[in-house]
């Protein structure tokens, strides 16, 4: 029998009040967040919050002399790194490295562990980067983000009830086997009344995160009905998602098709040439060791 609407409010409010003391960001990251958001800031603004923070500031450096964004010569100053990558960068950085630590926990099952997925998060981010900025979209840093959490529903799902979520991985591993197409999605919602998408929503709205990223954790595995004003990000996550998935051991149990969306292939333009070309590039800069977290 279909979930309904109020039975997925329902499981999603439930699971963010039982883990409010589990899902929150650090302090450090809402002020980044804040300042970023005001027009007023200034680089000096947000150097002065980084450099409070030793461990942010060594992977801000870390990110920034990777081959993921290319850039001359070694950078050792918090303050030229944030000139060079600019104040969106170094926030979406900050809500990695953050978002990372959410990510913690052991191997649920044989065929799934929280590493795991923060693995595949970070591939679907990268390839929304390099997607946004092969096909001139000109949101490559705004892209990134929204890969990076797309996914951030499954880990509210295995912090609220991991029983739950082993009961629902158990399901789609044994229908994948013997009923090829099923997906994690359908799973989910026999075990818990609601989706990933779902629960990725909701800590969105509750992390009071732009429409944009709401709407990518939100509907990335049915892009066609986001709402039109942010479909264009949600598209990038969708195809980012898929061609992650394409990678030798890649994230399937959402994805038991690789097949991009036809809409979203038109949409964007995106042909056969571009899919290849981004592969290639994903399994370059995850094969950088600066690169990998």
């Amino acid at each position: 029998m279909p979930v309904t609407q109020e039975q997925r409010e329902q499981a999603v409010a439930e699971a963010l009040k039982e883990i409010s003391h589990i899902a929150t960001l650090p302090e450090v990251t809402l002020r980044i967040i804040d300042l970023v958001e005001d027009p007023s800031s200034t680089a000096q603004d947000l150097h002065e919050v980084i450099s409070n923070d030793p461990a942010l500031c060594s992977r801000i450096l870390k990110v920034v002399n990777s081959s993921f964004y290319g850039l001359p010569g070694q950078i050792a100053s918090i303050n030229r790194a944030i000139v060079m990558l600019g104040l969106n960068a170094v926030k979406n950085i900050a809500i990695a490295a953050s978002l990372a630590k959410l990510f913690r926990g052991g191997e649920l099952t044989p065929f799934f562990s929280a590493k795991e997925l923060w693995d595949h998060s970070n591939a679907v981010a990268i390839t929304c980067k390099i997607l946004s900025d092969r096909l001139g979209l000109g949101m490559g840093d705004e892209a990134y983000l929204a890969g990076l959490i797309h996914d951030i529903g499954i880990m509210i799902e295995m912090q609220y009830d991991r029983s739950q979520l082993i009961d629902a991985l158990d399901r789609c591993n044994a229908d994948m086997n013997g009923r090829p197409g099923v997906s994690l999605i359908e799973t989910e919602e026999e075990v818990f009344g609601a989706n990933h998408q779902d629960y990725g929503m909701g800590l969105c709205e509750k992390w009071k995160f732009p429409t944009p990223f709401k709407a990518a954790a939100g509907y990335h595995h049915r892009p066609t009905e986001a709402p039109s004003e942010v479909q264009k990000i949600v598209f990038v996550v969708h195809a980012a998602d898929k061609i992650a998935s394409m990678l030798e051991g890649g994230f399937r149990l959402d994805n038991p098709s690789p097949e991009i969306h036809q809409e979203v292939l038109e949409g964007l333009k995106i042909t056969q040439e571009i899919i290849d070309e981004t592969l290639a590039k994903l399994s370059e800069s995850l094969n950088d060791p600066e690169q990998a977290s």
